[in-house]
């Protein structure tokens, strides 16, 4: 049996996930188990070059783990764990450092766009941040890093950092292809249908773990369109929030758009909006429900955790005492 390409990710815990998280990529995830060897981690290292609340990182850690297994990503078949639980990411990280160049970290966006941000907090991390993402991603010898097209960066400088260092080495690092998923739905904002869903905008974003009186008034709410016949036609460039709404009504139901427009033919926005809150409303119920079940249950969400660091330390400790003996570290 061919064994399996290897693919990774890990995401930041440092935001509740929310409806365009998952019908944009969760969703999918869990079929890729049966195609791929995964490994998922929730990037809490990453999270502190920018000031946390500890007691909200441990919960948002925790809840995020909770949301993908919720999801449908099963412990059996993919690899989930905390980052800071493998030291050796921050081990590589540090000896990347040293093969990563200036001018590669000065050049990288996310650099510039945080800097802007939080300019009273430019701190070594943020501006070193991709050597421990490097680090991250060829601790596992990884064929595919799923991207999207704001993060291929992040995937390219990785690749520069390896090469360079297989070039001086020998062959070490596998170097990843990025791989961008067949597209999910694009969910935009409610409050916003010409910006993406995101947590920033909290009245236009609707959250996985939200109440459902909560989800249905941000639908009530949701903004569709100014002109006066009020149907519910698909039509992106002249009823964006409406087409949106449709998306989203797409994705939960799996209807077409000439489907939602038969169903909807004649009714006005006022039973339109609240039968899209109901869908969404039903499609995450049973995740809220199962990952408050998995909360509740911490000696299961803690097996989960360990088992997966302990898989992940055992691949990663291979790469890093091939990376230290290549450098010249005196074996241990």
């Amino acid at each position: 049996m061919d064994e399996k390409k290897v693919m990774l990710s890990g995401i930041q815990p440092s935001g509740d996930l929310h409806l365009g998280n998952y019908l944009g990529a969760i969703k999918h995830w869990g079929a890729r188990a049966d195609e791929f060897d995964c490994y998922y981690f929730m990037a809490d290292m990453h999270t502190i070059t920018v000031r946390q609340n500890p007691a909200d990182l441990r919960r948002r850690t925790l809840e995020q783990l909770a949301q993908y297994i919720a999801c449908g990503l099963d412990p059996e078949k993919n690899t989930l764990f905390i980052q800071s639980h493998v030291h050796q990411h921050a081990e590589l990280g540090w000896v990347l450092n040293c093969y990563t160049m200036f001018g590669e970290l000065s050049r990288m966006t996310q650099f510039k766009d945080k800097s802007a941000k939080h300019a009273d907090n430019i701190n070594g991390g943020l501006f070193t941040y991709p050597s421990l993402m490097a680090a991250d991603i060829l601790l596992y010898q990884p064929d595919f890093v799923p991207v999207g097209n704001d993060q291929k960066q992040h995937v390219e400088i990785t690749r520069d950092i390896a090469q360079r260092f297989n070039n001086i080495y020998g062959d070490v690092f596998k170097i990843p292809e990025p791989y961008i998923p067949k597209t999910g739905a694009r969910i935009m904002g409610l409050s916003n249908p010409e910006s993406k869903m995101s947590k920033s905008s909290p009245e236009g974003c609707v959250f996985l773990m939200e109440k459902p009186e909560d989800i249905q008034r941000k639908f009530k709410r949701a903004i569709t369109d100014s002109d006066t016949e009020h149907c519910v036609r698909y039509d992106p460039e002249n009823k964006p929030g409406v087409a949106n709404l449709m998306s989203i009504y797409a994705a939960v139901t799996g209807k077409t758009f000439e489907e939602i427009e038969r169903e909807f033919d004649g009714c006005g926005y006022g039973t339109f909006k609240p039968a899209v809150g109901d869908a969404v409303v039903e499609t995450l119920r049973p995740i809220r429900e199962e990952a408050t079940r998995i909360l509740a249950d911490k000696a299961y969400l803690e097996s989960v955790y360990k088992q997966g660091a302990e898989k992940a330390s055992y691949v990663a400790n291979k790469t890093l005492r091939k990376v230290y003996k290549k450098i010249g570290f005196v074996a241990r």
